[in-house]
């Protein structure tokens, strides 16, 4: 994720970031007391993750690709440092209320304690039985992500095949693809008419990093080719407002695939049609003659900075309130609980900021001037 301090601070990015966790908080409201229209907004609130990984996918891939042309190699170390100071300690913080506190779970039980040290919580995850803190299944993709991509842009680089790896990040989407349908036709279509159908379609295509790769390959291939092609740059950066228009008509067209989430056509194609419109809605976001990159909002700034805090604390925060209101008898499912819940996500998003994130953000600047001292 981009620095707060920095002046290239690119402004599209937060809207879309802040897009994105209130369309998480928006689908995951659904399974709590909620107003009715709620269903209706928010069923396609899960596209919000795979949002997440198109911006994770291009961030990452974009400081690295800045890194290799400065050096022309890779500090794994350096990296390393960052990401675990950046997402371990709010995540082990969470984790440790969760195991430690059963009044903020939002469901009956969490899946075994190793799985999410491991960060291997999302295969095999069975949501209908385990189903408390599950939403740390796309933290985990991505800790795999940063864990395994920064090693293999090593070794193209140290094998000289880097040039061609828009190449195989386009066959990754298209692998993306044909695995989910080989699963859709193996694992799937065998318990069509069971009452094991949706544990089993979560399990084995929502869930798994090699299934959902498709967002995350979308934003590594930006990231590369706004960075060594200045032509593929000149037209994002001349076309800003019409790429938007483009994402939001894909968009649109991804959400009627997507209509019964479940269904073949969603499962095999569904996922990719979503990471190519949210692509193009990125390009849209840090192109120079869009609405979206020139404009700065102080609200989504903040809201962007609070959205990894945000992600990991909501269902029980939103849990808590709405057992509150219900000792008080006041009724849960509607308006105002609604807003009480945000306000109190907003709220536990700020605890992090200040008590875990900023102390851990000064931390990572000292060990990495240690390093460079070392150096």
């Amino acid at each position: 994720m981009l620095e707060d301090k920095s002046k290239d601070r690119l402004y599209g990015l937060d809207h879309l970031r802040t897009l994105a966790i209130l369309l998480v908080l928006l689908y995951h409201y659904r399974a709590f007391k909620h107003p009715e229209w709620v269903d209706t907004i928010g069923q396609f609130g899960w596209t919000g993750v795979d949002l997440f990984f198109v911006l994770s996918g291009f961030l990452i891939s974009s400081q690295l690709f800045k890194e290799i042309n400065k050096n022309g190699d890779i500090s794994l170390k350096t990296f390393f440092i960052k990401r675990f100071f950046r997402i371990i300690p709010p995540y082990f913080f969470t984790l440790s209320v969760y195991f430690c506190f059963p009044f903020f779970r939002e469901r009956e039980a969490l899946s075994a304690w190793w799985k999410f040290l491991t960060f291997t919580q999302n295969y095999g995850l069975d949501v209908i039985h385990h189903g408390t803190f599950s939403h740390a299944w796309s933290l985990c993709i991505e800790e795999q992500f940063y864990l395994v991509f920064p090693l293999l842009l090593l070794s193209a680089v140290k094998i000289k095949i880097f040039r061609y790896l828009p190449f195989f990040l386009v066959m990754l989407i298209f692998v993306s693809i044909f695995i989910r349908l080989i699963t859709w036709k193996v694992d799937i279509v065998p318990s069509i008419e069971t009452d094991d159908f949706l544990r089993l379609w979560y399990m084995k295509i929502y869930y798994p990093a090699h299934t959902r790769l498709d967002g995350l390959a979308a934003g590594v291939l930006i990231g590369f080719c706004l960075q060594y092609s200045s032509k593929f740059k000149r037209i994002v950066d001349n076309n800003g407002n019409l790429l938007f228009v483009i994402g939001i008509i894909l968009l649109s067209m991804s959400f009627w695939i997507c209509s019964e989430q479940a269904s073949k056509e969603a499962s095999v194609f569904g996922f990719a049609f979503v990471a190519i419109s949210y692509g193009f809605i990125v390009m849209s976001a840090v192109s120079k003659t869009s609405f979206l990159s020139r404009t700065q909002s102080y609200i989504t700034a903040q809201l962007a900075g609070l959205s990894y805090a945000v992600y990991l604390s909501h269902k029980g925060i939103i849990h808590m309130i709405q057992r509150l209101l219900d000792s008080l008898n006041v009724d849960a499912s509607g308006g105002v609980s609604l807003f009480l819940c945000l306000l109190g996500c907003i709220a536990g998003g700020l605890f992090y900021r200040f008590m875990i994130e900023n102390p851990s953000t000064k931390l990572k600047w000292r060990v990495l001037k240690r390093e460079n001292r070392s150096l």
